[in-house]
This record gives C-alpha cells, sequence and structure tokens, in this order.
C-alpha cells in the first residue's frame, strides 16, 4: 500500500464527550532513549508529519530519559498546542545518580511533584491526559487514583489514564473516578490484555491506548539477531523474546505475516497495525494504537495502516501467532498486569 497524504479518521478518546483525536497515536519514547542515537532533526520532522497525517495523540513520560523526552516535545507542543492531545505519565521512578534503579512510586505527594515537573517540562499549564504508568501495591487505588482527580478539579490535567492494569483493578480505580485511557502492551506477540483488561474497558467506555502495537519492531520483520544489529544502548539486546532461540522460534511465527503482507502489497508493519486497530470491531471498544518511530517514512507507512481491513480469513491465519511467542515481554515481569492476573 502506498502512502498518501489523506489524513487518518478521528475517535473520541474516552468516550463521546473526550477530545477528538486520530485512530492511531504517536508513541514519542525511542526518539531520547531505549533504541539507540537519535537524528533530532529527523525525529522533529516526523512529529510534522505526524500532525499532518492527523495522528494527534502524542505520548511521552516522565521516566523517558530522565525527563528529557518531555523536553524534546516541548517546542513541538508550543507550537502545536490547540491541535494535539497530549499524554504524559507518572509513576516509574528513576534515579539520574544511579541509572539502574527502577521503582514504582504512587504516593500522592510523588504524584503531585510529579505533575508539576512535567508541566514545567512540557511548557503547558494542563495535561491532557496523564496517566498511572505502572501500579504500586503499596499505595490504594483509591488515593492515587484520587489525587489524580483532584489534579482534573484544579485543572491540572483533563483526563485521568491507567497502564499495565488488570480489569479488576480498571474497575477498582474507574470507581473513584472515570478513567479515559488504559495504555498497555496488545500486539499480535501479546495478547495478555485480552484476558481481563479488554473487557472491562470496553464495559466502562475506557478508550485502549496499545503500546509496542509492532512488539518493538519484531514484527516489522526487519532483523534477524538482536545482539549483532542493535547497538550497546538498545534495550532489546536485554528482552527475552529478541534474543537466542527465542528470536529464531519467533522469526519463523512471522511467515504467515509476510504472506499475507505480500499479497495486500503492504509491508508486514502495516498488516499487524491493521490487525491491532480491528480488535475495536472485534472487542467492540475504542483502540487508538501508539507505534513510535523516528522516521518520517515509516510514520506515512504506519498511518497507512488504518485504510487496511483484513478479511476474516486473513484474521484467522493470524489468531494463532500469539499462543506460540516464546519468551516474555520484559526480562523482569513484575510490575506488568500479567503478573497479577488471576
Amino acid at each position: 500500500m502506498s502512502d498518501t497524504d489523506a489524513r487518518i479518521e478521528t475517535v473520541r478518546l474516552g468516550g463521546p464527550e473526550g477530545p477528538e483525536t486520530g485512530v492511531q497515536g504517536f508513541g514519542a519514547m525511542g526518539i531520547s532513549e531505549f533504541y539507540g542515537d537519535t537524528d533530532e532533526a529527523a525525529a522533529r520532522e516526523t512529529l510534522d508529519a505526524a500532525l499532518e497525517a492527523g495522528v494527534t495523540l502524542i505520548d511521552t513520560a516522565d521516566s523517558y530519559a530522565f525527563g528529557a523526552n518531555e523536553e524534546f516535545l516541548a517546542p513541538f507542543v508550543a507550537a502545536h498546542r490547540d491541535d494535539i492531545v497530549l499524554a504524559t505519565k507518572f509513576g516509574i521512578e528513576r534515579r539520574a545518580d544511579d541509572p539502574r534503579f527502577r521503582g514504582v512510586n504512587n504516593d500522592p505527594a510523588y504524584i503531585r511533584a510529579s505533575v508539576e515537573a512535567s508541566l514545567r517540562r512540557l511548557g503547558v499549564e494542563t495535561i491532557d491526559l496523564y496517566y498511572m504508568h505502572r501500579t504500586d501495591p503499596a499505595v490504594p487505588f483509591a488515593e492515587s487514583v484520587g489525587t489524580m482527580a483532584e489534579l482534573v478539579k484544579e485543572g491540572k490535567i483533563r483526563q485521568i489514564g491507567l497502564s499495565e492494569v488488570t480489569g479488576p483493578e480498571l474497575r477498582e480505580a474507574h470507581a473513584v473516578h472515570p478513567v479515559a485511557a488504559l495504555q498497555s502492551e496488545w500486539s499480535l506477540f501479546s495478547r495478555d490484555v485480552e484476558h481481563s483488561a479488554v473487557g472491562a474497558a470496553a464495559e466502562l467506555g475506557v478508550t485502549f491506548v496499545p503500546y509496542s502495537p509492532l512488539g518493538r519492531g519484531f514484527l516489522t520483520g526487519s532483523f534477524a539477531d538482536a545482539a549483532k544489529e542493535f547497538g550497546s544502548d538498545d534495550f532489546r539486546r536485554r528482552q527475552p523474546r529478541f534474543t537466542g532461540e527465542n528470536a529464531e522460534r519467533n522469526g519463523a511465527l512471522l511467515a504467515p505475516l509476510h504472506a499475507i503482507a505480500a499479497d495486500r502489497g503492504a509491508t508486514s508493519a502495516q498488516i499487524a497495525l491493521a490487525w491491532v486497530h480491528q480488535r475495536a470491531a472485534v472487542h467492540g471498544l475504542t483502540v487508538v494504537p501508539i507505534p513510535g518511530t523516528r522516521k518520517r517514512s515509516r510514520l506515512l507507512e504506519n498511518a497507512a495502516a488504518t485504510r487496511i481491513t483484513l478479511t476474516e480469513a486473513e484474521l484467522a491465519t493470524l489468531e494463532p501467532i500469539a499462543d506460540q511467542v516464546a519468551g516474555d515481554r520484559y526480562p523482569d515481569m513484575t510490575f506488568t498486569s500479567a503478573a497479577r492476573e488471576a
């Protein structure tokens, strides 16, 4: 499928009263960290291309590069504040003096300090969508979500989001304050959210925002050996699905994806994204995936995937893949929703 200048379709985030946003968003994390060096000029061109294509949900977090990702986005946000839906997150605590330290903190005082820091780095008065990045078992939802609700009343944030929660956890939080969006990993390779979170989101009218819808690039089929092809600062070198025998086994699973792409004149990435988009119809909820890229060409390729509709036969061909994937999503699954599923 060739790229087109047409803007993608729009949906309402978090229900009919929520802001209008493109049906596909943009994950900005990789611009600043985790995937090797970035050409910042090219990344800024990619952001401009996103807006031109109608990709208006821009996603970041205070933990990405210790806040540098938010700072990078600030000039773009300032230039296009009324045209984008800005999402950021709190909850993953990192220390500049110890880059390896990562904890989870949902304490009310920490939330308030985090939102003020994000507002300052982003150069805005209000954050459109504010996520709890991970769940802190030491803090009840009533306290953390209650604090977020106070931030809504104070005008510091507009909508509340959660990331990596189970269905029961989503319901518990939603009872404290309406949750607009749930962001969790969801792709052809990662479907554990379908156990309880997806059904709860559909029931409550919560928009689902799949992150890593391309399996951190694996579903593009563009590499064979993470150890050889990724730089030393690329975190995929340590991801179980990308290494050793797991990588070989998972690479073989892509054959039907490649075949459908070839028949369609599309890329494997586009077919993988089209599959994620079609979960909206399958599960009866709004889905806004946020693939990330630093290249304008990939951004346009991803946006074009929103115009692909897979047939029932194609969907059936892709259905068995997730159950055959070798390796977990992370080396440590402790802070994922999958670890807390009953």
